[in-house]
């Protein structure tokens, strides 16, 4: 996986974007493709606070993925986890061949690896949907603890 880099989200990704977020394997956790494309097309004003990336691997476009600071979202999934500190994200493998190969686990550790360097991060939290048991099982295997209570998973620093 020495050949999978993330870098900013361009201009010139929208129609990769588009064209992945219509795709049959991404449209079943990501069911609304336009509320994701209204975020990147809002990331330099309404949408700034969330940090849009491209997986590659070998130079080539995989995947996307996204950081945020949960402060600055008007989401309501946090349950009791504390609000300072906490950042979400949010990833997907576009590209088919990439599936079932341990890409998604390597992207989030990546993610994990990018929001942990900041200073105010304290922890990372994730709600995937339940039935998207390859989500579920990166995020174990990167570390994060199902937090029972609250139906999400965590990471802390």
């Amino acid at each position: 996986m020495d050949l999978l880099k993330i870098r900013a989200f361009e201009d010139d990704d929208i129609l990769l974007m588009k064209t992945w977020l219509n795709k049959e394997h991404v449209m079943k956790w990501y069911e609304d493709p336009d509320a994701w494309l209204s975020e990147i097309y809002g990331r330099f004003d309404k949408f700034s606070f969330i940090n849009h990336f491209i997986a590659l691997y070998d130079r080539n476009p995989i995947g996307f993925c996204q950081y945020y600071i949960c402060a600055d979202a008007d989401e309501h999934w946090y349950g009791n986890i504390p609000i300072t500190g906490s950042y979400s994200i949010d990833y997907l493998i576009g590209e088919e061949n990439y599936l079932g190969k341990g890409f998604g686990k390597a992207i989030i550790a990546l993610l994990v690896n990018k929001v942990f360097s900041l200073d105010k991060a304290q922890r990372i939290i994730v709600f995937p949907e339940p039935e998207n048991i390859a989500s579920c099982k990166s995020l174990l295997a990167n570390g994060f603890i199902f937090d029972e209570k609250n139906k999400l998973y965590c990471k802390t620093k």
